[in-house]
């Protein structure tokens, strides 16, 4: 491995983008907590069925002429558009109205969760109960404590605070670049060959099923790496290493808690099989290196930013996201 430089990080100028949550960005986020939470009331007798509508049904459906399980319900309310149901069904509901007889056919997917189901032609006799139009709810208190707030100023103060959290993750997504922007200008030293090799490979393993998401696992050509692949590679490698050589230095450490917290986490975009991932990982080492490497690193960038010369620089929200966008060009 080679030797790593020293690095007088206090001559690193960084800039942090402040964006304040404006009166227009509350009220826009008032205005989508609205529309979700959004009722449903009746229309005028004789009134058909329109995409948005929610209609109160009752459906028996059939397979072959025999009724299967979970295909009954009575006084069930779609919201037609919502594609909660099996393709082709809902349209079929549209146009409908209250105290009508309305006869669907549908065929469930192929790849139905429900193997005697799957790929099956189905017919659905429903009766339409009601049909309801949305309503949009009304920006006040009682909204407010549908999410937990106590008042319409306490959901607004809430508001503010997770916007503000929000841009300054994406703040400090555009100043980490800058920093690695710096430090690549800051370092130079020989790197393991046999390390850019094989980070140019998975970069270009990478890049290649970003375009090609259609294939799964590792069918497919030979990869070509690019010298386009290699300079990025020598970036990540060297970068790194001097990350890593900081963290040594410093003796920063992700604590047992800290990674206990990431993998609370992560198990929660898991739903009900939250528990199962969380044995996964306790089982597997390399998982837990998976989850600890970017902790690590966010520690040592948290030092390197104690250290250089901040300036914060209020910006709109639009130069933020402009910012942000440009990072992925």
């Amino acid at each position: 491995m080679p030797i790593v430089p020293e690095v007088d990080f206090s001559k690193i100028k960084l800039n942090q983008m402040v964006v304040k949550a404006g009166d227009d960005d509350i009220k826009e986020a008032l205005d989508n907590l609205a529309e979700t939470s959004q009722d449903y009331e009746d229309k005028k007798a004789g009134s058909k069925a329109k995409d948005g509508d929610q209609v109160v049904i009752n459906f028996l459906g059939k397979v072959d002429g025999e009724a299967f399980d979970g295909g009954q319900a009575d006084d069930y309310p779609l919201v037609l558009g919502s594609n909660s149901f099996i393709p082709g069904f809902e349209e079929q509901l549209i146009g409908s109205k209250a105290g009508d007889d309305v006869v669907v056919n549908v065929s469930f997917p192929g790849d139905y969760g429900a193997e005697n189901l799957a790929g099956k032609d189905a017919v659905f006799s429903c009766k339409i109960n009601t049909v309801k139009s949305a309503i949009k709810a009304e920006i006040n208190d009682e909204l407010a404590k549908k999410f937990g707030a106590e008042d319409l100023s306490d959901l607004k103060n809430k508001i503010s605070e997770r916007l503000e959290e929000e841009f300054k993750g994406a703040s400090r997504i555009v100043m980490k670049r800058d920093l690695m922007d710096s430090l690549e200008k800051l370092v130079d030293f020989e790197l393991p060959e046999s390390l850019v090799k094989t980070e140019a490979g998975q970069i270009a393993h990478q890049l290649w099923h970003e375009e090609n998401p259609e294939v799964e696992g590792h069918d497919h050509p030979e990869i070509e790496t690019t010298d386009e692949h290699t300079k990025l590679a020598i970036r990540r490698v060297r970068l790194g290493l001097l990350l890593a050589e900081v963290g040594n230095i410093k003796e920063i450490t992700v604590s047992d808690t800290e990674m206990q917290q990431a993998v609370i986490q992560q198990s929660q975009q898991y739903g009900s099989n939250a528990q199962q991932f969380f044995e996964y990982v306790q089982k597997n080492p390399q998982v837990q290196q998976q989850i600890r490497a970017p902790l690590f690193e966010e520690k040592v960038v948290d030092y390197i930013v104690s250290v250089a010369k901040m300036t914060d620089n209020e910006v709109s929200k639009e130069d933020l996201q402009k910012a942000v966008e440009a990072l992925e060009d």
